[in-house]
């Protein structure tokens, strides 16, 4: 079984420290003033196995993930 995960970033909340891009750099990155947000095609993870912890790595918690399926 798979679970569908759609990450989320809050971009009122984000402060663009970077520690999603530095720790799952195939997900995340930063836009042209500096604040996250995941790579074309990478919305789901792309089964990444540091998303999770790019997420808690997250200083102002403005990464959720979402997850359906079982």
């Amino acid at each position: 079984m798979t679970r569908d995960i759609t990450i989320t970033i809050d971009k009122d909340v984000c402060v663009g420290a970077g520690q999603c891009a530095l720790t799952a750099p195939g997900v995340f990155t930063q836009d042209d003033d500096g604040y996250s947000e995941v790579l074309p095609g990478k919305e789901n993870g792309g089964g990444d196995p540091l998303l999770r912890e790019a997420v808690r790595a997250c200083p102002v918690s403005a990464i959720s993930l979402s997850e359906q399926g079982g």
